[in-house]
Order: structure tokens, then sequence, then C-alpha cells
């Protein structure tokens, strides 16, 4: 069986990290390693013991933006196994992930993406119960289900998201890894897969490898990264000829954040609290959705367009009136 080594990046998140480490000493199959990408200038102390190594690779930008592609590639870098198993530090690995990788993940094969379960808040408070997680996390209504079993081909590069991906070390050196013109938040998953596709190395849906997404406090879309969702759709589209994160910027225009123009985006003003309030993650909501959001500005558009349209024909009617 292929060697695994299990690689995160984190910035705070100090109770998320120590779940991921219990969840992978509990593993079937242990990993080789956990490489750890630290995007801050002291590494984790007082971390859980673990039966495998645990190595931190401090990796972080003077402006203080999140550096996510250069802390993948840098984890990646430092790892020594045969597979390279990712998974965001807010994500708990189910017992067989280690196993269920290294079963998939023979050289050629390209990327497999893992499943995803979203757990409630508190969902963690009492421990690690992964029949419990089964019962109650569920899958985001945005993403695909994964096969019945095995393996099945992804065709869309943008569906790739790195919250749990694992791939053979020969295909991340084919893939040459992240480009790391992005920082702070967003862009980078979606150029990844669109580096993928261009040089023909498929995506899979994976049954199994599955993880526990760990409940915590966001916001979709995400307007507390606003300037680096515009920063980075702008240089996708120097790369690529058209900009990604559309839906993200599509939210941002409808709540007046910013003008999307063919010639640029414009950052209008700052989110004030009631921007914050309406995409907030609340703890009834296992996952926050730039979806329910958009669909109920929308609709407020719609309502409003609705009202101006009436008033208008009473105005008219009232005119006429008075001309008779």
């Amino acid at each position: 069986m292929l060697d695994v080594s299990a690689l995160t990046i984190a910035r705070g998140r100090h109770d998320h990290l120590r779940n991921v480490i219990r969840g992978l000493a509990m593993q079937t199959v242990p990993p080789r390693e956990l490489v750890i990408g630290v995007m801050a200038p002291e590494p984790y102390a007082d971390l859980p013991k673990a039966p495998f190594p645990v190595h931190q690779i401090l990796v972080q930008r003077d402006d203080g933006e999140l550096p996510l592609a250069a802390a993948r590639n840098a984890a990646a870098d430092a790892a020594r196994g045969e597979v390279l198993a990712f998974v965001d530090v807010d994500c708990i690995p189910h017992p067989d992930l280690i196993a269920d990788v290294a079963a998939a993940c023979d050289p050629g094969r390209g990327l497999v993406m893992g499943e995803v379960a979203y757990l409630p808040q508190g969902a963690t408070d009492a421990g690690l119960d992964f029949d419990r997680f089964d019962r109650i996390g569920v899958r985001h209504s945005d993403r695909q289900a994964p096969p019945p079993e095995g393996l099945r081909a992804c065709s869309d590069y943008r569906c790739f998201w790195s919250l749990n991906f694992a791939m053979h070390r020969d295909d991340w050196a084919h893939s040459g890894g992240f480009h790391e013109g992005y920082y702070g938040y967003g862009g980078e998953d979606t150029d990844f897969g669109r580096v993928l596709d261009s040089k023909c190395i498929a995506i899979w849906w994976m049954k199994g490898a599955r993880v526990y997404h760990q409940y915590h406090d966001h916001y979709m879309p995400p307007i507390h990264h606003v300037a680096s969702v515009v920063r980075n759709a702008e240089h996708f589209a120097s790369r690529w000829g058209h900009r990604t994160m559309g839906h993200w910027l599509h939210g941002f225009q409808l709540m007046g954040l910013i003008d999307n123009a063919p010639e640029g985006l414009t950052i209008r003003r700052a989110p004030v609290e009631s921007d914050f309030a309406l995409c907030r993650q609340t703890g009834d909501m296992p996952y926050a959705n730039t979806r329910r959001v958009i669909d109920q500005l929308e609709r407020a558009l719609e309502t409003e367009a609705e009202r101006r349209k009436n008033a208008a024909n009473a105005a008219t009617a009232l005119t006429s009136v008075a001309a008779e």
C-alpha cells in the first residue's frame, strides 16, 4: 500500500487543528506524517500527541494576507509520502480516509476529491463520535453527491475544491502546484482546477475518504474578503481571459459593494453590519450558502421593481382622471 502524508494549512483555529490531529490518530491506516503549513510567525504549541511525526512549516506574508496557495505548496514540498492528502484545518478525517486515498491515488490517476459532511454547531463538544457524525452530518446543497462506489470522473474543473483532496506525488509534480499569485481569500482553487484541465490531469469524485466539516462562524458570499476576492478574480482573468468567482461577485454587486463592469471591478464601499447580518452563518445552519443570499437579494429587487411599476401605473391613472 502506498504511504500517505497528511497535509493541512492553518492560522488560528487551534481547537479545529487539534481535532484534525485526533482524527488522524484514529486512522485504520496511519499517515506517514502530518505536515502543517502554518500561516503565522510562530508554530502551534500544545498540540495533541500523535503516533506519527508532526512537522510545522512557517509560511507568511509581510502584509498579513493569507498565503493559502504558498502554504499548500510549502506543505507539499516538505512532505515525504507517495500520496499527498490535503485536509482543511476545519475538517476532521474519517478513520478510513488515509486507507481510502492510499488505495485510490495510483500514479497517473490524477486528483481525487473525497466526501464532505457538514456538522452542526456543538457537534464536537463531546469528542469525536464518527457514527454520530454520520447521522447528523449533511452534504452541501451546491456540491455533487459522491458516486455509489469507487470513482466518478468530474468533467468541470470549476468543481475542484481544496477542502479534501489527494494526489499521487507524481501527479502533484506534473501539476506544478498552486499558483502563488493568489493571496488572501479566493481564486486559487479554481485556478488549480483550470491548470489540471489544461494539462489533462483527471479530477475524480470519490466514494469515501470522508471528512466532517466543523462548524464555525462564516459569511457567504465572503464579504469579509471583498478586496482579495476582487483582486484574485482580476488576477485569474489576466491568466485565463475571464474572471472566476462570478457568483460571489454577483452577490457583491447586488449588495452595492462593487461595480462589476467588463473593463474592471471597482469597490464602491465597505460592508456594514446589515450586510454581515444577511451573509452570516447562524447556529442553525450547518454551512453558509451564497445561493441563499443571492435568492433573497434578487427577490427583494423583484419586489421593489414591482412596487415601482405599480406606483407608476397608479400615477398614470391619476393623471388620466385629472385630465378628464
